[in-house]
């Protein structure tokens, strides 16, 4: 059995999406963005290092300081599983504001 990690395994977590869209805005230190919830900062540690196994951060050292930021290439790989269902989701919003301008002309 294959027990690696992969982006879907890290994007199902609600804290590790937080850090994702922290992360897209700047790099930062594992105490910033430990700053941003009331967990503990080895909780926030442990979400960073399955980030980094599934290869959706990087890590730099500059000097003493660590800096993690974002891999979004990574994340092409949700993109690329979750086109298939934008046409289900064009077609809905379509079919939703076709019936909301029969309504409305139904109305006059």
């Amino acid at each position: 059995m294959d027990l690696r990690r992969d982006v879907f395994q890290a994007i199902a977590d609600p804290t590790r999406r937080t850090i994702l869209l922290l992360l897209a805005e700047k790099s930062m230190t594992a105490g910033d963005i430990a700053s941003h919830f009331d967990s503990s900062r080895p909780t926030i540690s442990n979400h960073i290092r399955i980030l980094i196994e599934c290869g959706l951060l990087e890590k730099d050292q500059k000097g003493r300081k660590i800096y993690y930021h974002l891999n979004a290439v990574k994340l092409k790989e949700v993109a690329d599983f979750i086109k298939p269902f934008e046409k289900q989701w064009d077609d809905q919003r379509r079919n939703k504001f076709e019936d909301a301008i029969r309504k409305f002309k139904s109305q006059k």
